[in-house]
């Protein structure tokens, strides 16, 4: 018997038609089928063979005890086709209206998820989980109503699987590293300690800058007139300048040779800037989540440069204003916004528009 289950086969249906009525054991047929015997005994049993239905004529059984092996193999087939239960977001339900204008905002189905568990607890019919919101969306057959829903994802594509990243940054000298951060920043106590990145358009000739903030998971985009060490400093520089001081301590980032300026940004800014190691791009673990969803808005098919600083805004924006699973499915605005109420921190209204 192998490790993994398989169905039972028409031939090894006959083979237990046969062997029933030479009135073997089930164990017997077991052995013959290198299976379970209670795989034997089940088929035989929801399948109509009784022990007591064995008659013997002229000393051979004249019946299977009512089992018949192509009878029994309809009846699996019948049963494999229809569900066992049925669908909870089938389409024209409440339900599936709610998550589809969801879907339609740009909201991931674990954030839609959370969403419907915290709005309606302890209503179960009111809830789907993620995995029923991905299986609802790929149970469809493949055509346009597939497609149109799958480009809602975020990967836009037609099968899940798992996603992959490498990391291929020149090396730098002289950086201050990740491993003397202060332990502020690593716990992510309080907000104004951020991490960042490029990311690269179509072949590599056009870049934005990324920066999330590591405890409200805030965003900024900054737009980069090339891809180089100035185009960075000019980027970085004039984003974080409508920052009050509080909310400018410490920038996490990988050693790109891009921040080959990192001392007058750090100057320009009054950040501490600390290097991630090299090809690790886990250190920076929230930076590159967030790289992963903004490739929704800013495929890498697409050239960058055409985008100017409002419509970076807007799509920055636009994911500060999502709920997130690691602040209990509150909105990054939400809690960024709130820290600074509640600490008095000046906040430019640019910032605060998200514009």
């Amino acid at each position: 018997m192998g490790k993994h289950y398989e169905h039972l086969g028409a031939e090894e249906r006959g083979v237990i038609m046969a062997m029933t009525l030479a009135d073997c054991s089930a164990r017997a047929i077991a052995r013959a089928l290198r299976r379970a015997p209670s795989t034997v005994t089940r088929e035989r049993q929801r399948n109509g063979w009784k022990a007591d239905c064995q008659r013997r004529v002229m000393g051979r059984p004249a019946l299977a005890g009512g089992y018949e092996a192509r009878r029994a193999g309809q009846r699996a087939a019948r049963l494999r086709r229809r569900p066992r239960c049925r669908r909870k977001l089938s389409r024209g339900t409440v339900l599936w209206n709610h998550v589809r204008c969801q879907l339609d905002l740009g909201w991931s189905p674990e954030q839609i998820a959370g969403t419907l568990k915290r709005e309606h607890p302890g209503q179960p019919r009111l809830q789907a989980s993620h995995e029923t919101i991905y299986t609802a969306i790929y149970a469809h057959p493949k055509g346009e109503l597939r497609r149109e829903l799958t480009v809602l994802l975020r990967q836009a594509r037609g099968a899940r699987r798992p996603r992959t990243r490498t990391s291929r940054r020149g090396r730098m000298h002289d950086l201050l590293s990740i491993h003397v951060r202060p332990p502020e920043a690593n716990e992510r106590l309080l907000p104004g300690h951020w991490e960042g990145d490029f990311i690269k358009g179509t072949r590599n000739h056009s870049a934005v800058g990324t920066l999330v903030d590591r405890r409200t998971l805030f965003v900024m985009l900054a737009k980069m007139d090339g891809c180089g060490a100035q185009a960075a400093l000019e980027g970085f520089g004039a984003t974080f300048g409508p920052l009050d001081p509080a909310l400018k301590k410490t920038l996490t980032y990988d050693q790109g040779k891009e921040m080959a300026l990192h001392a007058k940004l750090a100057e320009m800014t009054g950040l501490q800037i600390y290097f991630a190691d090299p090809h690790s791009p886990w250190q920076r673990g929230i930076n590159e989540n967030t790289n992963g969803l903004l490739r929704q808005y800013l495929p890498k098919t697409d050239d960058l440069s055409r985008y100017n600083q409002r419509e970076l805004d807007q799509i920055a924006w636009a994911l500060n204003t999502r709920p997130r699973k690691s602040l209990g499915f509150r909105t990054p605005a939400e809690v960024f916004f709130e820290h600074c109420i509640n600490n008095r921190i000046t906040i430019d209204p640019l910032v605060a528009l998200g514009i």
